[in-house]
């Protein structure tokens, strides 16, 4: 389930058919298998922060494909743990969810104040069929929720804000030492 949230984390940023670099912050709410995640996200580039406001022992993470790492933060205790990216899950704010094989527009709906198109995809990940909806916002130009078709999880961005982030907000803050 882990790798299922750190996945969806970066899914919806789909940007079919380019290879655009989009910032933005906004309210993260990933619904895996009935348990509601909150988060804040921060996305610029190949790098993205994630702050988790629930009670989780992992507080932050900053992805950062340029250094080949994700950190795990522990703002508590001021420590963090680093994880070695693996090149071929091409991480970025930009994640696909595999190769889409087929879309089907389904209709039009306001979402949090964005005017949407509904979709209903399919995408082949490795050997199987991964089958979702898509809400689209065409003002701009981001996916503002994904659901999967069988129900089992749901990711929804709310209050996005298409602006420029900080670098500073993608490195280790000062005085956190490394877990031993």
């Amino acid at each position: 389930m882990a790798q299922g949230v750190w996945l969806l984390t970066g899914a919806l940023i789909l940007l079919p058919g380019a290879a655009q670099s989009i910032e933005f912050v906004a309210d993260q709410l990933t619904n895996i298998d009935g348990r509601v995640h909150r988060a804040s996200l921060y996305c610029r580039d190949d790098m993205w922060r994630v702050e988790h406001n629930d009670q989780r022992s992992v507080e932050v993470t900053i992805v950062r494909k340029d250094k080949g790492v994700m950190w795990l933060l522990l703002a508590r205790v001021k420590q963090f743990a680093t994880v070695l990216l693996d090149p071929a899950s091409k991480p970025s704010c930009q994640q696909e969810l595999g190769r889409i094989t087929a879309r089907v527009r389904i209709g039009t709906e306001v979402l949090d104040g964005h005017p949407t198109t509904v979709s209903l995809v399919t995408a082949r990940k490795g050997d199987q069929d991964v089958v979702y909806y898509e809400w689209w916002a065409e003002d701009i130009h981001l996916p503002l929720r994904l659901a999967r078709k069988d129900g089992s999880w749901i990711i929804e961005y709310k209050n996005v804000k298409l602006r420029q982030v900080s670098p500073l907000m993608f490195e280790l803050p000062l005085h956190y030492r490394p877990i031993n």
